[in-house]
């Protein structure tokens, strides 16, 4: 996917990807928790201008759905002051109660998961196949200094 390496690359940590349960997916990458707020929502930001940049044919930043022109958003307001984000696991209030679950970035390129694969009638099944795919995430901290230095050069 367009937006893995790149992140891989900036963090040189794993980066994880979950379902929304809705139409999106999210992705984290553990940080230190040394940067503030503004720093993290600031270097999200711009990683969203570079993706865009790399790939302008399928990714926008556009908000607004009208002005996309069938390309995906990379919404990196989600790391904006007073903006939403459900959390893993999470049951959402949508018709056939999807829930946004972990995933692997292999499912997802190999067409195997969509933003609303996982609902609350099959999830007990997932986890019990797959385990909790994010129990390990934290264990995998990184400090935002060194990616920020490298996204400074890639701008």
């Amino acid at each position: 996917m367009a937006t893995r390496l790149p992140l891989a690359t900036l963090s040189r940590a794993p980066c994880s990807i979950k379902t929304t349960g809705w139409k999106g997916f999210h992705i984290a990458v553990p940080l230190d928790a040394k940067a503030d707020f503004a720093t993290v929502a600031h270097f999200a930001h711009r990683v969203g201008k570079l993706l865009v940049a790399r790939d302008p044919e399928n990714l926008t930043r556009e908000f607004h759905k009208v002005d996309r022109g069938g390309r995906i958003l990379v919404d990196t307001g989600r790391n904006d002051y007073s903006a939403t984000f459900a959390a893993a696991y999470t049951v959402r209030a949508r018709r056939g109660a999807p829930v946004s679950a972990p995933c692997t970035w292999e499912e997802v390129e190999r067409g195997e998961v969509s933003p609303g694969s996982f609902t609350i009638r099959n999830m007990a099944q997932r986890v019990a196949n797959v385990g909790d795919l994010w129990s390990d995430l934290l264990k995998t901290r990184r400090s935002l200094r060194s990616p920020i230095e490298r996204l400074d050069k890639m701008l």
